[in-house]
């Protein structure tokens, strides 16, 4: 139930620190990576604040919590692999809450550092990562239990995922699934109206119940250094339309249209032997089904789609894509876009969009 109350709490009452011990293995997921199997521990620290309504988005998601998280593992002790180092912020979402425990996921995307790459002469081996800075993503289900007012115990399972999105190949990737257990702490006695969760007002960037449809254009830029294969790196030039229906304050669901210029194309088509005759021929047009999760500001925007033009598609005709958007103003967005063939990263790309949008439906909708 949501209560309001006059007076909100300070978020210096609301801050957690966490420490976890993770205990898992390296999914491996190409031959050349099965020299690391292994069983091995990863460590990670995190500070959480508590959510308790202070946005509307906050109350529509159960009152997660918001950290930053800093982990840690040998690797097993592979002198291919080394220690990867990984910092990342991150969203804990209750998926059922009860009066002093509850089922969560947690979601993190940062940045990895792993002390030993690929090298074609020193650290020939290592197929999985060929840079030190890394994409880390983190996608846990975790069990919280409340022991005391100031101690929450934490049990969970799942993926650590290390990758350069194919900005420096090679690029398989690491993928870590491990279990964890854990504890967590106030920092300070907190406030006993965090209990109290409050029913805001509604925010300039936040739905207000109307129907409306929205038209999204967005372009991206991607680098691809493919100079273990072809001695160059090449650019990647995408853009997207989608059309999208708001149907409630979590989410959005359309179609897309995309188009995307691969540098790298030209050069793996001519590989096989086959003739480009013009430029149009390399750009792959694909149709798509979308969602969007919308929190705020930030939504997180999952395209599944088929490319039905373009001569060099060797990795499939399906594709999928995962675009970080963040409103910059009520009709301007900045995009970070992850696109993929089955989960093999094609490219890592930065751009900006923009979005219109159609009411078919003025009734505001009331709690």
């Amino acid at each position: 139930d949501l209560y309001s109350q006059p007076s909100k709490p300070s978020s210096a009452h609301n801050l957690t620190t966490e420490v976890k011990v993770h205990y898992g293995m390296l999914m491996s997921h190409h031959l050349e990576l099965d020299i690391f199997q292994s069983h091995f521990p990863a460590f990670e620290l995190s500070i959480q604040k508590a959510t308790y309504g202070k946005r509307r988005w906050e109350a529509e998601y159960a009152y997660p919590l918001i950290g930053l998280n800093v982990w840690y593992s040998g690797m097993g002790g592979f002198s291919e692999l080394g220690s990867a180092f990984a910092v990342y912020p991150s969203i804990n979402f209750p998926l059922v809450r009860g009066s002093n425990q509850s089922l969560n996921f947690k979601l993190g995307v940062g940045l990895g550092y792993l002390t030993n790459k690929f090298d074609r002469l020193d650290n020939y081996k290592n197929f999985a990562i060929g840079s030190h800075i890394n994409i880390a993503a983190s996608l846990y289900f975790e069990y919280r239990k409340k022991v005391s007012r100031m101690i929450t115990l934490t049990a969970g399972f799942g993926l650590t995922h290390f990758s350069n999105g194919s900005m420096k190949t090679p690029n398989y990737g690491l993928n870590i699934l491990s279990a964890s257990v854990g504890v967590s702490s106030y920092l300070t006695k907190p406030n006993k109206s965090l209990d109290k969760k409050i029913l805001p007002e509604l925010y300039s960037y936040e739905f207000d119940g109307r129907k409306y449809l929205s038209v999204e254009f967005a372009v991206a830029m991607a680098s691809k250094d493919m100079s273990q294969q072809y001695g160059q790196s090449f650019l990647v030039y995408a853009a997207f339309t989608n059309i999208m229906a708001r149907v409630s304050y979590k989410s959005k669901f359309g179609l897309g249209i995309d188009f995307t210029h691969d540098g790298s194309d030209k050069i793996i088509l001519e590989s096989k032997n086959v003739i480009v005759s013009k430029n149009s021929q390399l750009t792959k047009v694909g149709l798509s089904l979308a969602y969007e999760l919308v929190m705020d500001r930030m939504s997180f925007l999952f395209n599944a789609g088929m490319y039905v033009s373009g001569l060099d598609r060797s990795e499939g005709d399906l594709y999928q894509r995962l675009t970080l958007k963040y409103l910059i103003t009520k009709r301007i967005f900045a995009n970070m876009v992850l696109s993929a063939h089955l989960g093999k990263a094609e490219y890592v790309g930065f751009g900006l969009g923009y979005q219109f949008r159609f009411i078919y439906k003025r009734k505001i909708k009331h709690n």
